[in-house]
């Protein structure tokens, strides 16, 4: 039971010891991370629209 108590302690010890980002810079993370989520997501979907098309077009008609 000491052993489990001792590695508590020290995870709070060391999680007080973490820099943890402000408020703004999180938001700013967090939309910067879903920015560019949608922008590779609309880059993907673009190119098999793409080759979808081609694939329509050229090869099974």
């Amino acid at each position: 039971m000491n052993k489990a108590v001792q590695f508590f302690q020290e995870a709070r010890a060391e999680l007080m010891k973490v820099n943890w980002p402000t408020r703004k810079q999180t938001l700013n993370y967090t939309v910067l991370v879903v920015a560019v989520s949608v922008a590779v997501a609309l880059f993907l979907g673009g190119l098999d629209s793409f080759f979808a098309y081609i694939l329509k077009t050229y090869i099974i008609k």
